[in-house]
């Protein structure tokens, strides 16, 4: 059993993203994202245009299914439930003057459903679907113009619901552009062409959005709290060469920087000389510079992997797992090929604590897996004991990291239900407690079953983390 009983008030749940789960995607008056030319998601080159095998244009259809869905996470007992709003359902192009009623008129109902089960949203703001329009006429967030359209997306959602939703998060995994521009950042300039100053520039104009985000939201709602939310993903020297050791330092510095910013109000020494070193010169103004000290509530993260650096280029044969890295000859892998490592879970949990002295809250934690629907005593369910194995394991260790003084305020399962997949855009890569009974090519019922880890997390939250096993 687990040394550690996670805090009174704890917030247990799951997560989800709009543009995975939804569907919809031309229903209410919503316009296109960067989702509708993703079909086969990060790895492919865009679409010209929607096609027809975008399994996101369904996804489970959430957007006519969601009470039924959130009656099953209230089975469970979430106390939060971790939702997307779709930037392109409220602002169809995304530089509109006013909002689409339509598209607020369905979050209003979904958060009705939230309120009648006793579910404390938590919502993110922009979750890797930039509008279309945006990424093709600006390039994204290369184009300072974004600020001003995503300061009045903002500014009608704190309007809308600042009453009834208390924690928001700005941008999904804002320091995954760094790896997937067009994903993160809406910028429709392929990867290897971007340079480096259009790339650290729409980082610098994601990171004063998120800022101003975080200022209307104080003053339109002051009880609201706002955190940022960025991949965490330790990094491993692969030998105890100084020399891998100076490689880590960067890679780490990298992902820190962003979260430095939110924290801190400024860039850190290491990113001015970084920039200075590349011949990097951003755009700062210095209304910039007053923005960005409208600094976060809270940090927010997802944790799937850690990856391993080496500066030996002959070292790794192949990447580590999808955000790069060498083999970590130690770790196991998931069928994708992310390493699985809980006690890396711990290790950047008392990481982000001791520098940033914020609440955590764990936002997406998760195995994707090939799932096989069975019948057992005349019900349907999936025998899915590799992922409670995986999230009990993830869990312990985010009970150690409390015990260590780590101060966390929640812990919301990735793909709480089953959706698409972000980087591979399948179905088969599967998260939830709850089966959905949809294939790659399109085919099912979208019938929803619970798994085995249904009723297992259902008991851990119940008892609040207690029925862990150390």
């Amino acid at each position: 059993m687990t040394t550690t009983n996670f805090p009174d008030g704890f917030l247990w749940g799951g997560a989800t993203a709009a543009n995975q789960l939804e569907g919809g995607y031309l229903d209410g008056g919503k316009g296109l994202s960067i989702q509708d030319v993703m079909p086969k998601g990060i790895m492919s080159p865009p679409t010209e245009g929607p096609t027809d095998d975008n399994l996101k244009h369904v996804g489970i259809d959430f957007y006519n299914r969601y009470a039924e869905d959130i009656a099953l996470f209230a089975e469970m007992g979430f106390k939060t439930f971790r939702f997307s709003i779709a930037w392109s359902r409220i602002f169809p192009k995304g530089d509109e003057l006013e909002p689409n009623e339509e598209g607020l008129a369905f979050y209003d109902r979904v958060l009705d459903e939230l309120e009648k089960h006793g579910i404390e949203p938590l919502v993110t703001i922009s979750h890797y679907e930039t509008p279309l329009h945006l990424a093709q006429t600006y390039d994204g967030w290369v184009s300072r113009e974004l600020i001003g359209f995503y300061e009045r997306y903002a500014r009608v959602l704190f309007t809308r619901y600042g009453s009834r939703v208390k924690y928001w998060l700005t941008f999904n995994e804002i320091n995954s552009v760094l790896h997937a521009p067009l994903l993160s950042g809406g910028i429709l300039t392929p990867k290897d062409q971007l340079s480096e100053q259009d790339l650290y520039q729409a980082i610098h104009h994601e990171l004063v959005a998120s800022a101003l985000a975080t200022k209307i939201a104080h003053e339109i709602a002051p009880n609201a709290q706002v955190g940022c939310m960025l991949i965490a993903m330790p990094v491993y020297p692969l030998t105890p060469s100084p020399a891998d050791a100076l490689v880590v330092m960067d890679v780490d510095h990298s992902n820190l920087m962003f979260g430095d910013v939110h924290v801190r109000g400024e860039y850190p020494g290491f990113a001015l000389r970084l920039f200075k070193e590349k011949g990097i010169n951003l755009n700062i103004t210095d209304e910039d510079r007053e923005i960005l000290k409208n600094t976060v509530d809270f940090i927010s993260f997802s944790y799937y992997m850690s990856i391993a650096e080496t500066a030996d280029p002959a070292a790794g044969a192949g990447e580590g797992n999808i955000m790069g890295g060498v083999p970590n000859p130690t770790l196991e892998k998931s069928e994708w090929g992310w390493a699985i490592d809980p006690v890396g879970l711990r290790i950047v949990m008392n990481q982000f604590w001791e520098r940033w002295q914020k609440p955590l809250f764990i936002v997406e934690n998760g195995l994707g897996a090939k799932d096989q629907l069975v019948e057992v005593g005349g019900v349907k369910t999936v025998e899915d004991d590799y992922r409670i194995a995986y999230l009990n394991d993830h869990l312990v260790q985010a009970g150690e990291a409390i015990a260590d003084g780590v101060d966390l305020l929640g812990y919301t399962t990735w793909g709480c239900i089953d959706l698409v997949s972000a980087s591979t855009a399948q179905l088969s890569k599967r998260y939830g407690f709850i089966y959905v009974d949809r294939n790659d090519d399109g085919s099912g019922t979208l019938e929803r079953y619970k798994k085995k880890s249904f009723d297992w997390y259902a008991e851990v939250i119940r008892t609040n983390g207690g029925s862990l096993q150390a």
